[in-house]
């Protein structure tokens, strides 16, 4: 149950950051620039999110768009530690709890 669970809370949670990143809200674009990367990159970031959820949704890819989606959140980790902006570590460490609680249920 914890398996299917995390599962389908990673889909979601990657298709919500996913969109939220490709429709790039001016504070999202911001967030991007300030960090270095040129203003598109969210819509890049916004669908590989999307495509790592839909991987995850699907058994036969499943381990594929964990490992995707496990270096999106390592990407995304190392960019707000590196810029110091600790308020985006809570919705990472939910991504990094689920990611894990998936992988090792599995």
């Amino acid at each position: 149950m914890v398996q299917i669970l995390s599962i389908w809370f990673l889909v979601v949670a990657f298709s919500g950051a996913g969109l939220a990143n490709a429709i790039r809200s001016s504070a999202t674009r911001n967030d991007f620039v300030r960090w270095g990367y040129p203003p598109w990159w969210g819509i890049v970031a916004g669908g590989l999110e999307i495509v790592s959820a839909a991987m995850i949704a699907f058994p036969v890819s499943r381990m594929a768009g964990m490992v995707l989606g496990a270096a999106i959140i390592a990407a995304a980790l190392l960019s707000v530690l590196r810029h110091r902006e600790y308020s985006h570590l809570a919705p990472l460490s939910v991504f990094v709890t689920l990611i894990a609680l998936a992988a090792v249920s599995s």
